[in-house]
């Protein structure tokens, strides 16, 4: 059975690079392969690879026409030129400290610093496994890149952090913006493998919906000029952008700790 679904060879070329190379497919749905990455996922949480395969096996079905319908508008040509790469964008960190404190720099600067990551660690990851696609070159690709790196932004934005549960939450948030179903498989099975790990009674659940409302109220991260918003106070960024506060997921952490579980250890402690 041919699980792809071919795109338009048709389509306009635009500057530089042609919008939409005609080599280009679209991926069935492979419920039972999303199933088989999911599980290998749990076995081992930091392969990041089998999270590329299960939305390779679970798309987002309108994403093309998502992505030409901004491609083709000024304004995101405008945002094309202006942020080719965001990756260079985001770890010229002496380029963000520069920026007032309390900015959306700042925050996005403490965060990965925190954490040990750089934008260019998550391409790396999605290169091991993009090595074994067909290699493209159009201006589709540079939407699906701006997917894949407004990731970390999601978080500091969101409020939600890189705990198991935090994952979640990021995963439904991004549904909501790109209602792939891969975000929401992985960020509700995981969440529901988390409350079959660990039994203390919390809002789990509650805390991954309120993360999918988060993002579908959230204009699109991949579609904003980010250059524009770093040099904000992150409370104006996130009123602009219409982000609430997570209070189901600050009330799991919190029952949590109350019941002598580090959230940010949980992963050990559900295993």
């Amino acid at each position: 059975m041919n699980m792809h679904t071919p795109i338009s060879a048709d389509a306009p070329q635009q500057g530089d690079l042609q919008l939409l190379d005609p080599r280009r497919i679209m991926p069935g749905y492979r419920p039972l392969v999303a199933w088989r990455h999911f599980r290998n996922l749990i076995k081992d949480k930091e392969n990041t690879e089998e999270v590329f395969h299960i939305f390779e096996a679970l798309p987002w079905k309108g994403v093309i026409d998502a992505a030409t319908a901004f491609l083709r508008s000024e304004r995101g040509q405008a945002i094309r030129a202006s942020e080719p790469y965001l990756p260079d964008i985001l770890d010229d960190h002496a380029a963000l400290r520069a920026m007032p404190a309390g900015s959306l720099a700042h925050a996005y600067c403490d965060f990965m610093e925190a954490e040990g990551l750089s934008a260019k660690g998550l391409v790396d990851e999605f290169d091991k496994f993009k090595a074994k696609r067909i290699e493209l070159h159009d201006q589709v690709e540079w939407y699906f890149e701006r997917m894949r790196d407004t990731h970390d932004l999601a978080h500091v934005l969101t409020g939600f952090g890189r705990d198991a549960l935090g994952e979640q939450c990021v995963l439904a948030f991004t549904y909501g913006q790109q209602p792939s179903p891969a975000h929401l498989f992985i960020g509700y099975a995981g969440a529901i493998e988390i409350k079959r790990g660990l039994k203390v009674k919390a809002p789990v659940l509650r805390a991954v919906r309120e993360g999918q409302k988060m993002g579908k109220a959230c204009p699109r991260l991949c579609e904003l000029p980010i250059r524009e918003l770093l040099p904000l106070p992150i409370a104006e960024v996130r009123a602009r952008l219409g982000i609430g506060e997570p209070s189901y997921y600050r009330e799991v952490h919190a029952t949590w700790r109350a019941a002598g579980v580090d959230p940010f250890d949980l992963l050990k402690k559900a295993a």
